[in-house]
């Protein structure tokens, strides 16, 4: 059985972790604080001290963190997974990052005889923890083919989308087709309670139609029970939007409606809600009670 690393034990990388420990793989992690890590050792997980050390107690290396910058320092740092041998090793980038940092890890990873793939995944908090996760992948088919018994453990939709960097584009098309559907959800509520409907009527009603959505089924009910939990954290929603803009400009394209959604989501940002999942977005119209 492979010695699976697992960098990363946020709020998806926990629950993660939890079907690959369920189904009986070894699994050495890592966090910048360990204490959020604490159930996971209880579980069965072995600690490391390192992103290197994982990285040499393991076949496979996954990594899932916050920014861009922590997968360049998860990776690159003085005790980064480059550090380590990890030749005939594959490394997964679960993290929604750059399309540039992706092609930047495969190349480094060819470099010492491994192979990479960029794999960041949709579906939040309720995705990872039912195991039905969309997985996008950019890398080399044959390392693809190899994890895909992996993968599948905790998705259930996987698609290779072409070469290193290409799941990274794939998870910003994603992203901006989510930013237009949350800003619909939130301006659909607010209508609906200023016209005077019973909004679980219209939540049923609407999400039998055209307008059904994931980001309607999902998050209308948490926000009608004032649960603003995060299954996926206003601030990285703010991060992915700008990776979008970002690339998006760089192919002369103009996204008016995603430039739109990433203001509100700033504004919700400063109004203090970096910590709360994006269906808090409500909170610009309606009470933050």
């Amino acid at each position: 059985m492979k010695k699976i690393g697992f960098i990363g034990t946020g709020v998806m990388g926990k629950s993660i972790i939890g079907h690959l420990l369920d189904n009986n793989y070894t699994v050495n992690i890592y966090n910048r604080t360990k204490s959020k890590a604490e159930t996971l050792i209880s579980g069965g997980a072995i600690w490391r001290d390192s992103p290197s050390e994982v990285a040499e107690e393991s076949d496979v290396i996954i990594t899932m963190v916050g920014y861009p910058s922590d997968v360049e320092e998860v990776y690159y740092g003085e005790l980064g997974i480059f550090k380590a041998d990890i030749s005939d090793k594959v490394l997964i980038d679960l993290t929604t990052s750059t399309p540039s940092m992706a092609k930047k890890i495969s190349q480094t990873a060819s470099e010492h005889n491994a192979r990479a793939l960029d794999a960041p995944v949709s579906g939040g908090d309720l995705g990872a923890k039912n195991g039905t996760l969309t997985v996008m992948v950019g890398g080399e088919q044959e390392a693809y083919e190899s994890m895909k018994s992996l993968l599948e453990l905790f998705s259930s939709s996987l698609m290779l989308h072409g070469p290193a960097g290409s799941g990274q584009h794939t998870k910003m098309a994603n992203q901006i087709m989510v930013a237009g559907t949350m800003t619909g959800l939130v301006e659909m509520l607010v209508y609906a309670e200023k016209a005077g409907l019973n909004l679980e009527k219209v939540i049923k009603t609407v999400g039998g139609g055209a307008a059904g959505n994931w980001s309607l089924e999902n998050y209308a009910p948490r926000i009608l029970k004032k649960d603003y939990s995060p299954g996926f954290f206003v601030k990285h929603f703010i991060k992915d939007l700008n990776i979008a803009l970002e690339e998006s400009g760089k192919m002369q394209l103009n996204l008016p409606a995603t430039k739109l959604a990433k203001n509100l989501y700033d504004q919700l940002s400063q109004d203090g809600y970096d910590e709360s999942g994006t269906q808090s977005l409500i909170k610009l119209w309606w009470d933050a009670e």
